[in-house]
């Protein structure tokens, strides 16, 4: 009797899903099911600095209602677990695309020239500000009855 061996990276959120996307996966490869194969070992990849922002490139493979359709999209975070929960909730909110209908092919961190979309570029300035536009002040013990509206805009 022949077995098959074969090592697959999943992005998933829990072990559940991504047991469920390995056979998923696998039942397109080969012609197994959950009754005639194993699962040898589940692994979790560790992050490797949790405190830097990094810029993550995603390779996506999605099924809309008119098709198949193959993506590349950039997000900034510190992990690649939170980029992709960030690329699941972007694909829902822009193209109503579900979980199941999403399948990531390669996440990559990428260097910061290196990026190509506009909306994860304009983060890489150095003198980057962040206007904080409505300043509401705390109470300074003065009376709460003034003649004037306080100044919120500095």
């Amino acid at each position: 009797k022949q077995w098959y061996q074969r090592r697959v990276a999943i992005t998933a959120g829990d072990e559940v899903v991504a047991k469920s996307r390995f056979w998923y996966f696998l039942r397109q490869l080969k012609k197994v099911r959950k009754v005639n194969g194993e699962i040898l070992r589940l692994s979790l990849r560790s992050n490797t600095s949790p405190t830097k922002i990094k810029n993550f490139g995603i390779w996506v493979r999605y099924d809309s209602r008119s098709g198949s359709h193959n993506m590349y999209r950039e997000y900034r975070d510190v992990s690649r677990t939170g980029a992709v929960t960030q690329c699941y909730r972007d694909m829902a909110a822009r193209h109503r695309a579900r979980a199941h209908s999403i399948q990531i092919m390669k996440i990559e961190s990428i260097k910061a020239g290196d990026t190509r979309r506009p909306l994860t570029k304009q983060m890489h300035d150095n003198k980057i500000e962040f206007p904080l536009p409505h300043r509401v002040l705390k109470y300074t013990k003065k009376s709460l009855f003034v003649a004037n509206r306080p100044s919120t805009m500095q």
